[in-house]
């Protein structure tokens, strides 16, 4: 199997970013953080069997810089929550452009409240679409203790959505 860096890149950068990001990457540190990822990449594609998806592989990758990544932010000090306000839109409507970044930020801030364990199979199976003998060995679990990681990632993610919208609804009182 002959695998060309630039159609690895090309074809598989969003799906980088989207996944160190989801996976409690800060805002000020994606760029270098999938950085990283492909230069990990760069230097060992020769070395990938094909026994798993490309997919898996580069997510395999992915999560462990960003948990590296992570550890090592808080070891030197936690990240400033970022402000909505200071989100630039791409969408064309402003209050479509504000809903997808309200979304956005209830998203991270939800799945920055999940221990790694339940974060990392939540975004694999939800946000990713990948499946479950992927995840299981990605995460170097069973597939069994994926699955209910993933039953405890749904419930705690309802039940931070339910808060969260309590409170929505508190407000606009």
């Amino acid at each position: 199997m002959c695998l060309e860096l630039d159609d690895v890149y090309r074809e598989h950068f969003a799906f980088v970013w989207r996944s160190a990001r989801r996976l409690g990457v800060g805002e000020a540190s994606i760029d270098d953080v999938v950085q990283e990822v492909f230069v990990i990449v760069h230097r060992r594609l020769g070395e990938f069997e094909g026994r798993s998806a490309l997919r898996t592989w580069l997510f395999g990758i992915t999560l462990r810089v960003a948990r590296d990544h992570r550890r090592q932010a808080a070891r030197k000090r936690p990240e400033a929550a970022v402000d909505p306000d200071t989100l630039r839109a791409t969408s064309p409507g402003p209050a479509e452009a504000m809903e997808r970044a309200e979304a956005a930020r209830v998203l991270h801030a939800i799945l920055d409240e999940m221990d790694d364990d339940r974060r990392e199979v939540f975004v694999m199976a939800e946000l990713e679409q990948m499946t479950m003998p992927d995840i299981a060995e990605t995460l170097g679990v069973n597939v069994n203790t994926a699955y209910a990681r993933l039953r405890a990632a749904r419930q705690a993610f309802e039940a931070a959505l339910a808060r969260h919208r309590a409170r929505d609804e508190w407000r606009l009182r």
